[in-house]
C-alpha cells in the first residue's frame, strides 16, 4: 500500500517575512523613543513647575485614555483601514511630542501643554494598539500568533530596559526637550517602517456594507466578549494581572528601601527593575514552545499558581539576591500569562470584531487594573506595611488562578474559534 499522505509545507521564520519584519521594526523603533519620554516627561514637568502633584498627572495620562476612549478606539478601528489608522497616529504622535521642542524654541512651554502632551499621545498609542490588534493575525496567520506576539512583546521589553536605561545620560545632554525631539523622530520612522508592509484587503477592518452605528458597533463588540465564556473569564485573569502588576511597580521602590536595604541613592534599585524586565523577555521566549505544547486555557492552570508562588518568594524576602532571581522569574510568568490571553483573545475573535473586543480587554486591564492595583498596594502599604501592600499582587494573582481552576473544574465548554 503506497503513503499518500502530503508532505508538510516549509514554514519560514516571521524574521524571513518582510511584512512582519517591518511591523516588528516599527514597534521597536517607536517602543526605544517611548521608553526614554517615559522618564522625560514626569523630569520635565517637574522642572517646569516642581508638583508632585503635576507629576502623578502625567503618570495618570498614561492609563486614563484606555478608560475614556478605550471603545471608541475598538470600534474606530474596525471601521477603517488598520494599517492606515496606525500610520495616521504615528504622524500625530510625531507632531504631538514635537510641538514641545517647538514651544520651547518660542518661549511658548507650559505645564499644561507638557500634561496635553502626554495624555494626548496615550491616547493616540491607544488608537494604534486598537489597530494592531487586528492587523497581526491578519498579517501572519492566526497559527503563528504566539511566535508573532512573543517577538513584538520581547521586543517591547527589551527596548523598554533600553530607553529606561539611557534616558538619564540623554537627559543631561539634550534636556527633557531634547529628548521628546527623538521620540518624534522614532514616531515618523515608526510610519515609514509601516508603509513598507504591504496592504491587502484582508488586512482592512470590516467587510464591505452597511455599518452599524457607533453605539450599536461598540455593543457588538461587548456582546462577543460577554457571550464568549472562556473568553470572559481571560478578561477576569487579564484585568487581575494587571492589578498585580500595578501593585508590584508601584511598591517596588519602597520595598526595596524598608526591606532589601536598597535605598533611593543606592544604584542596586534599577537591578529590581531590570529583573522584572528581564522576567519579561525571558516569557516572550518561553511562551511560543508553551503553546505549541499546551492549549491556551490549560497554560494558565500551570502559569498562575507559579506565579503566585514566586510573588510569596518576593515578599518573604529579606536577601537581595533572592528577591532578584525570585523577581525576574515572577516576571517570566506575568508576560506569559500577559501575552497568552492576548494571543488567545486574537485567536478566537472574528477579523471585523478585533478591534472592539481586543480594546476593551485592554481598557478593563490596563485601563482600571493598573492603576486600582497601584491604588490599594499604596493605602495598604501605609495601613499594615510594605509586606501586606506587596502581598495584595499575590492575592491577585492567587484569585485568578482560583478562578481558572474553579471553570476548568466545572467543565467549562468553550465554543469554536471564531463563533
Amino acid at each position: 500500500m503506497t503513503d499518500t499522505a502530503l508532505p508538510v509545507p516549509h514554514v519560514p521564520p516571521l524574521r524571513r517575512s518582510p511584512g512582519f519584519r517591518n511591523f516588528w521594526l516599527s514597534r521597536a523603533v517607536s517602543g526605544l523613543g517611548s521608553a526614554v519620554t517615559t522618564v522625560a516627561l514626569p523630569v520635565l514637568v517637574f522642572q517646569q513647575s516642581g508638583s508632585p502633584l503635576l507629576v502623578s498627572l502625567v503618570a495618570a495620562a498614561g492609563t486614563l485614555p484606555y478608560l475614556v476612549f478605550g471603545l471608541i478606539a475598538g470600534a474606530v478601528a474596525d471601521r477603517v483601514d488598520r494599517r492606515t489608522l496606525m500610520i495616521v497616529t504615528d504622524c500625530l504622535s510625531a507632531l504631538c511630542l514635537g510641538s514641545v521642542p517647538l514651544a520651547q524654541a518660542l518661549g511658548a512651554l507650559t505645564v499644561g501643554h507638557v500634561v496635553a502632551v502626554a495624555f494626548l499621545s496615550s491616547t493616540l498609542s491607544l488608537f494604534f494598539d486598537a489597530g494592531g490588534y487586528g492587523f497581526v493575525p491578519a498579517l501572519v496567520g492566526k497559527d503563528r500568533l504566539p511566535d508573532a506576539n512573543s517577538a513584538l512583546y520581547g521586543a517591547e521589553t527589551v527596548v523598554r530596559i533600553i530607553g529606561n536605561g539611557v534616558a538619564g545620560v540623554l537627559i543631561a545632554l539634550v534636556h527633557p526637550v531634547g529628548t521628546l525631539t527623538l521620540d518624534a523622530l522614532s514616531f515618523a520612522g515608526s510610519a515609514l517602517f509601516l508603509r513598507a508592509v504591504a496592504n491587502s484587503p484582508a488586512r482592512t477592518a470590516s467587510s464591505s456594507g452597511p455599518r452599524p452605528g457607533c453605539r450599536e458597533s461598540v455593543g457588538e463588540g461587548l456582546r462577543f466578549l460577554a457571550g464568549h465564556p472562556t473568553l470572559r473569564v481571560m478578561t477576569v485573569v487579564g484585568t487581575l494581572q494587571s492589578f498585580s502588576g500595578g501593585a508590584i511597580v508601584g511598591q517596588l521602590v519602597v520595598f526595596a528601601d524598608r526591606v532589601l536595604g536598597i535605598h533611593g541613592t543606592d544604584g542596586r534599585i534599577g537591578l529590581l527593575y531590570m529583573a522584572w524586565s528581564a522576567g519579561g523577555i525571558g516569557g516572550s521566549l518561553l511562551l511560543p514552545r508553551l503553546r505549541r505544547r499546551y492549549d491556551a486555557f490549560p497554560l494558565l492552570l500551570l502559569v498562575l499558581p507559579a506565579g503566585a508562588l514566586l510573588g510569596l518568594v518576593v515578599v518573604c524576602s529579606t536577601d537581595r539576591r533572592i528577591a532578584l532571581v525570585a523577581l525576574a522569574a515572577w516576571g517570566t510568568a506575568y508576560l506569559v500569562v500577559l501575552v497568552n490571553t492576548m494571543t488567545y483573545s486574537q485567536e478566537v475573535t472574528p477579523a471585523e470584531l478585533q478591534g472592539r473586543v481586543n480594546t476593551t480587554r485592554r481598557m478593563l486591564s490596563s485601563g482600571l487594573g493598573v492603576p486600582l492595583g497601584a491604588l490599594v498596594a499604596s493605602a495598604v502599604t501605609v495601613s499594615a506595611g510594605i509586606r501586606a501592600g506587596m502581598a495584595t499582587a499575590v492575592v491577585s494573582i492567587t484569585l485568578a488562578a482560583i478562578v481558572v481552576w474553579v471553570v476548568r473544574l466545572r467543565g467549562l465548554r468553550e465554543p469554536a474559534a471564531g463563533a
